[in-house]
């Protein structure tokens, strides 16, 4: 059989498709038929022509085809009892691009920031081929190629997105696919600077987080310290205090992975807090007086210093204020040095803050003497070093005063001489001294002052007693004077049997060793003959040694 047909056929539109043969047999058993297409949507027809013009068999197949129908065989079929002869037709349907699909590369774990991406437009059929490509995010064009290649994921490539194919019929669209990057990102609200009391919310999001098709689990950290875990995707602070301050973090779990957001700072603005006020005068020598003022707020404070309400020092301005006064600044902090301080310089100090969130304030009375007391070299000496107290800061040049120096509260000496000298000083001059000066305007008297003097140990004073009422007990003690303190070391022979630091505790259970300042107490419980003899009690300091023997019989 012989086929006649268009070279094409367009979805949609019926066609006709004929079959026919150049000859007919009316009595035989000879069909002449189409196989291979739908006959709910086909209409077939026999033509048959016999006359003087010809004679032919025609069979007439009128069908509308799909898009699934192109590339499908038809077969025109002529057959006579058991022989066959056919014709076959290849459909070639013109159609839009069918079936059209995105499909996302890589299809399983979770997609991070910096991955690379790649979403392809696949089309199952289209005839003619595709022309052009056209992406969408969102609904907004990214894109013309069949491969949309994302090299490095940002978290706005986060959505959906969907592919158009064309040709010369139409438009195929694919359904949307939805881009997740897991990537976790913290927000404060209403801000990352907020005030002291305000309600104060952080959240951490991943893109698409309401949408997710899985549970999401939320770790928070605050200063790298773990702070809380669970689903909930915010921190709440009802009433942020200043307490709450640092740096926050959250890691955000599926079962595919997790991941850390940045951390992000939660700043706390307060007003200032009461200052911390204290004053600190100089005892050696009694001419310097310190004020320091510190506080705490944030933004930082700007601190005044004043004295009975005259303003000495700022922390805006490092200038002095006089000759005498010394300032240094630092952040919540103020110090105020005066010089050749006296009685004119006493009176109540107050340290003042504030910043834009408020301010605060402390005072504390100064009572400064007039009188002052120097030592020279030092306040330490070893012994023997010529030692000079000068009674200094007066302040009255028109008579001369009276000195009266004191040592521990006793009274040593009066003259118009305002030193007292030793020229060269021994461990007993030590002590705590005052000098009182006076004249017609009146009397004060210096704060005390330790004068240390360093020497070697004194002969030690070593004694031995043997007790015989409920036992015999032997106590053997030592003692000494000396500055610093000194290691104590008793001996009999060649052997240590005790000492105040340094050495083994002792070995015999009848011996019990009592240690204090410059003393050693040795029991012996239960005395035998073998220990009798000469005992040695050793002292040493950095300044030099000395020693005594007790001949302890039993």
């Amino acid at each position: 059989p012989s086929v006649t047909s268009s070279e094409e056929q367009t979805e949609g539109q019926r066609s006709t498709l004929e079959c026919s043969t150049p000859y007919f047999c009316p009595r035989g058993d000879t069909v002449l038929r189409w196989e291979g297409y739908d006959p709910q949507v086909s209409r077939v027809s026999h033509h048959v022509q016999l006359d003087t013009s010809g004679v032919s068999h025609r069979v007439t197949l009128t069908s509308s085809f799909t898009w699934k129908d192109h590339s499908k065989q038809l077969l025109c079929v002529v057959s006579d009892g058991s022989k066959r002869a056919s014709t076959e037709v290849v459909l070639r349907v013109r159609h839009a691009p069918k079936d059209t699909q995105v499909s996302l590369s890589p299809s399983s774990g979770n997609i991070g920031v910096g991955d690379t991406v790649t979403l392809s437009c696949e089309v199952g059929s289209s005839h003619p081929p595709v022309s052009g490509y056209h992406w969408y995010k969102d609904g907004v064009a990214v894109g013309t190629e069949r491969v949309l290649a994302l090299p490095g994921v940002r978290r706005e490539d986060h959505g959906r997105y969907h592919c158009e194919a064309q040709n010369a019929l139409g438009t195929g669209v694919s359904p949307p696919v939805t881009l997740r990057v897991f990537s976790a990102e913290i927000s404060a609200s209403p801000a990352a600077e907020v005030l002291e009391g305000t309600a104060t919310t952080l959240s951490c999001d991943v893109p698409g987080r309401e949408g997710h098709p899985e549970e999401l689990t939320y770790t928070w950290y605050k200063n790298s310290a773990w702070l809380k875990e669970g689903p909930a995707h915010t921190l709440l602070f009802p009433a942020v205090a200043a307490g709450d301050a640092g740096y926050y973090s959250c890691q955000v779990t599926n079962s595919q992975g997790s991941d850390t957001a940045q951390a992000i700072s939660l700043s706390v603005t307060y007003p200032p807090r009461i200052p911390t006020l204290t004053l600190f005068q100089e005892t050696q020598g009694g001419r310097l007086v310190i004020v320091r003022c510190t506080v705490d707020s944030h933004p930082p404070a700007t601190l005044a210093i004043d004295r009975d309400g005259t303003v000495l020092a700022t922390s805006g301005a490092q200038v002095a204020l006089g000759q005498r006064l010394g300032v240094t600044a630092s952040r919540n902090s103020l110090r105020l040095e005066i010089r050749d301080a006296g009685p004119r310089d006493s009176g109540k100090y107050g340290c003042a803050a504030s910043n834009v969130h408020g301010n605060a304030s402390a005072t504390k009375v100064l009572v400064t003497r007039a009188a002052g007391l120097l030592i020279q070299p030092s306040a330490e000496v070893t012994e023997g070093t010529a030692v000079t107290l000068t009674c200094v800061g007066t302040g009255d040049t028109e008579e001369e005063p009276l000195y009266t120096w004191y040592r521990n509260g006793r009274r040593l000496q009066e003259s118009s001489f305002p030193t007292l000298e030793f020229p060269s000083v021994r461990g007993d001059d030590a002590g705590a001294f005052q000098c009182q000066v006076r004249s017609r305007n009146g009397s004060d008297t210096s704060e005390a002052v330790p004068l240390r003097v360093l020497y070697p140990p004194r002969q030690p004073v070593l004694s031995s007693f043997l007790q015989s009422q409920g036992g015999r007990l032997g106590i053997i003690q030592c003692s000494v004077e000396s500055d610093p303190e000194s290691n104590l070391t008793l001996r009999r022979g060649d052997d240590a049997i005790a000492c105040t630091q340094g050495c083994p505790q002792a070995t015999s259970p009848r011996v019990h060793v009592t240690r204090s300042y410059n003393s050693l107490r040795v029991e012996i419980r239960d005395v035998v003959v073998e220990d009798e003899g000469v005992y040695v009690c050793q002292a040493g300091n950095s300044q030099g040694s000395a020693s005594a023997t007790v001949d302890f019989k039993a």
